[in-house]
């Protein structure tokens, strides 16, 4: 299994959103990814390319479960912090792929205190950012090649958390020359980095934001990222609470398509924006569809 790698991203054409909205869209979905989101490429890049045997990240979710499935790949040892508010789902699929899940109140102390905890206890092992890593960066441009070749987008929407996946993405297009026009979509609850683009400097929240899209609750940009979305992104959108519900529903009602709230940003911006976007052909990103049963139908419940 150690020749394992990420599977291609699968593209759907809505066409009852589509006529619903006056938009073109298409679907960009990493729902069906190794571990349920874009999260595998880069977790799985980092993995198989240090030379340390044991992995020390923190995560919301969707970078350890990645992550811990990599170890156990390549027979590393893996530890995630993670908060204990975390998608008891994450919490699990962390711990069955063999990893030890490190629960936190982050009230009390940082994911990057308790890491650097962890690596006083194991100072041998390797420090895993969850975006901030140019390995990251390597293996989620992988989809953006992807989306580079499958048709010529007017615009492409993608969800932004610690800016991993878009400056990925973005690496991508500039490697592959590709013209569609790069757009992020971050909560307004958790919008350092559409604040950064604006004031063309890093800009961190005040602490660990509480939105709904969990795995957007970074408090800032990673370093890595911020050199990358400062030179190649132009905007990135801000997206209510009740825009991230809109994008849930409207993919699992005219897309049938099961998301977790961050996996729905992109919609969600393009809902907000819809009079912009009229005519257009919009790809957007869907990252990921790990989400508690309970938690996705009160969230669902809650748009109608």
């Amino acid at each position: 299994m150690n020749n394992i790698s990420h599977l291609p991203t699968t593209f759907l054409t809505p066409l009852k959103l589509s006529e619903a909205m006056g938009i073109d869209f298409t679907i960009a979905t990493e729902t069906f990814q190794h571990t349920g989101s874009f999260k595998f490429r880069a977790a799985f890049e980092v993995a198989a390319n240090v030379e340390q045997d044991h992995i020390i990240g923190a995560s919301s979710g969707n970078f350890g479960q990645a992550l811990a499935f990599a170890c156990r790949l390549l027979g590393k040892r893996c530890h995630v912090v993670m908060p204990e508010t975390s998608a008891t789902v994450k919490i699990e699929a962390v711990r069955n792929y063999g990893a030890v899940a490190d629960l936190i109140d982050v009230s009390k102390v940082s994911r990057a205190n308790r890491v650097d905890q962890l690596l006083e206890e194991f100072p041998e092992a390797y420090r895993a950012s969850a975006y901030d890593d140019p390995l990251v960066i390597r293996g989620n441009s992988s989809l953006g090649f992807e989306i580079a070749e499958h048709d010529d987008f007017d615009f492409v929407f993608v969800p932004v958390g610690g800016g991993g996946l878009i400056s990925g993405i973005s690496q991508a297009f500039v490697s592959a020359g590709y013209g569609a026009k790069l757009l992020g979509a971050e909560p307004l609850e958790a919008n350092d980095a559409a604040r950064s683009v604006r004031a063309g400097e890093l800009i961190a929240n005040d602490s660990e934001p509480g939105t709904i899209a969990d795995g957007a609750r970074t408090v800032s940009l990673g370093k890595h990222n911020w050199s990358i979305i400062k030179d190649t992104i132009d905007e990135i959108l801000e997206v209510s609470e009740d825009g991230i519900r809109a994008g849930m529903r409207r993919l699992f009602s005219d897309a049938n398509l099961k998301v977790e709230p961050t996996g729905a940003l992109a919609l969600g911006a393009a809902i907000e924006n819809a009079e912009r976007f009229k005519g257009k052909k919009l790809c957007i990103v869907v990252s990921g569809g790990n989400v508690d049963a309970d938690r996705y139908a009160r969230l669902i419940a809650e748009t109608f």
